[in-house]
């Protein structure tokens, strides 16, 4: 493991997560047919490259597809770098985890945490591959910690 570059995918993923609406990326999961389907989603808190929380609606396409197989790929890119995350997604819809989850800007979605289509996807990274277009490229398993 290159710890230089996990920290430098780990600032990317900070910077987008905290930036709300801008911090789109692709989830990509298996459909009801077994082929994989991606779809854009906003980061809504990041933990590293480890943790991730989106929020979405609960009866949309993806919650479908994710309580049926929760192993999942997250993709974030730009011109400039490649982040793929591998691992599982966990779909929760307690009051804590909502109100976690909850930025600026999902008031146009939803009508506040307390909302019942509103629902958070907890995504646990088990293994990551990077590249940067200078050439510098990881790939490696996340510890379980």
């Amino acid at each position: 493991m290159k710890h230089e570059l996990v920290a430098k995918a780990q600032a990317i993923v900070a910077k987008k997560a905290s930036t709300g609406n801008d911090g789109y990326c692709a989830v990509t999961a298996i459909d009801e047919n077994g082929y994989p389907s991606s779809s854009t989603i906003s980061i809504s808190k990041a933990d590293g490259i480890r943790r991730l929380t989106f929020a979405t609606e609960l009866d949309s396409n993806r919650v479908n597809r994710m309580k049926k197989c929760d192993r999942v790929c997250v993709c974030i890119n730009s011109a400039e770098y490649h982040i793929s995350l591998v691992g599982t997604v966990e779909i929760l819809t307690d009051r804590q985890a909502k109100l976690d989850a909850w930025y600026d800007g999902l008031e146009a979605f939803y009508s506040g945490t307390d909302d019942p289509n509103y629902c958070v996807l907890h995504f646990t990274a088990e293994r990551y591959n990077l590249y940067f277009t200078n050439g510098e490229t990881d790939a490696g398993v996340l510890s379980k910690e």
